[in-house]
């Protein structure tokens, strides 16, 4: 189970690291997704505070488990806001979709695989 968590939760802080330095730096991608959903793109450096606090909160977790469990809860919480914001407008993008899958995924099997390491925080 501890390859798994590490690997896991290591794969997990890179890519949700990676989608706050798009969200913070305005990337183009970010951008047309937000006005497609109807989150003021001023919204988005905040989000992406948000991520890039969750990818800390995963790493930290090595040292302080319930910490890392906390921040995997905190993302699964994120991807859900995500998953209304895109029901809110009635999204039939499929890309948007797939996209928002993988990341909601990805929370779900960090949490996952912590809480199977570790125990409820």
């Amino acid at each position: 189970m501890l390859v798994a968590y590490v690997v896991i939760t290591v794969a997990a802080a890179i890519v949700f690291a990676c989608a706050a330095v798009l969200s913070i730096t305005g990337h183009p991608s970010v951008i047309r997704t937000a006005e497609a959903v109807r989150v003021p793109t001023s919204w988005m450096v905040p989000l992406g505070a948000a991520l890039a606090a969750g990818s800390l909160g995963l790493v930290a977790g090595f040292v302080i488990p319930a910490l890392g469990t906390v921040a995997a809860c905190g993302l699964v919480l994120y991807f859900t806001g995500a998953a209304v914001a895109h029901f809110r407008v009635h999204d039939t993008n499929l890309n948007n979709w797939i996209n928002w899958a993988i990341f909601f995924a990805l929370a779900v099997g960090t949490l996952s695989v912590a809480l199977a390491h570790h125990g409820p925080a």
